[in-house]
């Protein structure tokens, strides 16, 4: 079974930052798989800029080699690599002064009647200049759209500056805040599980779910980034962008269509129901945690405090809090989030946990009866499974189990799984908003994180250490059982 390819408009794709880790890691790479299964346009054309100069001819040389490391070499075919690096094209061009933005014009100039995308791939400091930049040199058009990274800002205060510069500049409809957990294939297939099929929706409220889980766990640290890092933190990295986000997709109510602004009116109601975290509550719903050192897949591993600067750095690699949705489907019904670095093993995914049955018709001898679970597999192996009771097969008496159904996307649909760039970047060509987050979702959002970092900055303790290569510290482990539940157990294998 293969997806049905639509080529989009013309375009011209301006990446700021264009020789960058992101660009070359991530966005060129998507759009050379777009490339490959003929979506682009003839006449599209992407742009890099950077301070650096450089030419067409070496910044193609460039992006070969990024290719060449971040595709599957079973992947690049080397007709397609040779037409996808003609529309490469790159100019010099500083973000805080005017030096080369003349030749950025002419450069767009041919494309006037094009969609044309700003992909701002640099520190959130420089997307107020560039956009201001942007419109002084006349480079805004009617089919105008900028895409901005995270992180946007450090809290509330700072996101609502950074929102001001690009709003003073750009439409709200304009612009494109992108969280690619969002554009992942697992994460529409929820919006599918729960909005196209008859069979969750009525289950899916307090009445029939027990609890639900959010893990997004890396083995990785902090990689050479540990300064850069010090200033975030978990919390702000992972749980203000990509945790919150998932959590609205589970506990939002059904939107009226799939249209941008329904979606996302739906977010935003469950950020603005989630129970308020100050002060004191702080200690019992929320886990710090900063790695020691230990091990990983690859061998012995420094702790994070020997790869940043402040010696006596309180900046937390492991987040794990209680959560609660506060309205009518969700009442009483706990959101265990939980993310961190070096940790056991690399997986995101979302648990449902249901209710156990109301009685039990078995006696003892059949075994326990477990509560069914839906796990949305998010990375690796990008999938659904939903764990049901079972009867063992064969003679002798009546014995249960619990079995999975389980369903691997690669498996069931033989082909291979869009990176999330992929769809993100044309879904800004398009126009289509819907898996991108408005400047209230956001500003939510910091609403609810902002009270949490107040209440940790007025504690004492330091974040609680973790050996690397564990699951984080025993205070989140506790964090859970005090309700009589346990962490997903398919993480700890």
């Amino acid at each position: 079974m293969t997806s049905r390819i639509i080529v989009v408009d013309p375009f011209d794709y301006v990446v700021f930052g264009g020789t960058g880790d992101l660009a070359r890691r991530k966005l060129l790479p998507a759009l050379y798989q777009r490339e490959a299964d003929g979506q682009l346009p003839e006449d599209a054309r992407i742009i890099g800029v950077s301070r650096k100069a450089s030419s067409d001819a070496d910044y193609r040389e460039s992006i070969r080699a990024a290719l060449t490391e971040h595709v599957k070499a079973s992947e690049l075919k080397a007709d397609v690599v040779e037409v996808f690096l003609k529309r490469l094209f790159y100019v010099a061009t500083d973000a805080t002064s005017d030096s080369g933005w003349d030749q950025l014009a002419a450069t767009l100039k041919p494309g006037e009647d094009k969609v044309r995308c700003f992909y701002l791939a640099t520190g959130p400091d420089l997307f107020g200049p560039i956009s201001e930049r942007i419109a002084a040199h006349g480079l805004i058009t009617d089919k105008t759209r900028v895409v901005v990274e995270k992180p946007l800002g450090k809290d509330g205060a700072s996101a609502k500056a950074i929102n001001d510069e690009i709003g003073r500049i750009f439409h709200e409809d304009q612009i494109y805040r992108i969280d690619h957990y969002l554009g992942k294939e697992t994460v529409q297939n929820l919006m599918a599980l729960r909005f196209a099929n008859a069979l969750f929706e009525p289950l899916w409220n307090a009445a029939h779910i027990d609890h639900v889980q959010i893990t997004v766990a890396e083995t990785v640290g902090v990689e050479g980034r540990g300064d850069y890092y010090d200033h975030s933190g978990a919390i702000r990295d992972m749980v203000q962008n990509h945790i919150l986000q998932l959590l609205c997709l589970v506990a939002m109510e059904p939107p009226a269509t799939m249209d941008a602004d329904s979606v996302r009116g739906e977010k935003l109601k469950v950020l603005k129901g989630l129970k308020a975290i100050s002060g004191p509550s702080a200690t019992h719903v929320t886990v710090r945690g900063q790695y020691r050192a230990g091990a990983s897949t690859t061998g012995a591993v420094p702790g994070y405090l020997d790869e940043v600067t402040d010696k006596a750095s309180r900046t937390e690699t492991f987040v794990a809090i209680k959560a609660e949705v506060q309205n009518w489907r969700w009442a009483g019904v706990p959101f265990y989030l939980r993310t961190g670095k070096r940790l056991a093993k690399r997986v995101s995914e979302i648990v449902v946990r249901f209710k156990p049955v109301p009685h039990s018709i078995f006696d003892d001898s059949v075994g326990a009866l477990a509560a069914n679970e839906l796990v949305i597999r998010l990375q690796p192996d990008e999938g659904v499974k939903l764990q049901l009771m079972i009867k063992d097969p064969g003679p002798g008496g009546m014995r249960l189990r619990p079995v999975p159904l389980d369903m691997s996307f690669a498996d069931a649909f033989g082909m291979r799984n869009p990176d999330a760039y992929e769809r993100l970047l044309l879904d800004v060509v398009r126009g289509n908003a819907t898996l991108f987050m408005r400047r209230d979702e956001v500003e939510a959002a910091w609403a609810w994180i902002d009270p949490i970092l107040e209440a940790w900055g007025e504690m004492s303790e330091a974040p609680k250490g973790y050996t690397a290569g564990t699951w984080g510290p025993s205070a989140a482990i506790a964090l859970i059982e005090r309700d009589g539940r346990n962490w997903h157990e398919d993480t700890l294998i």
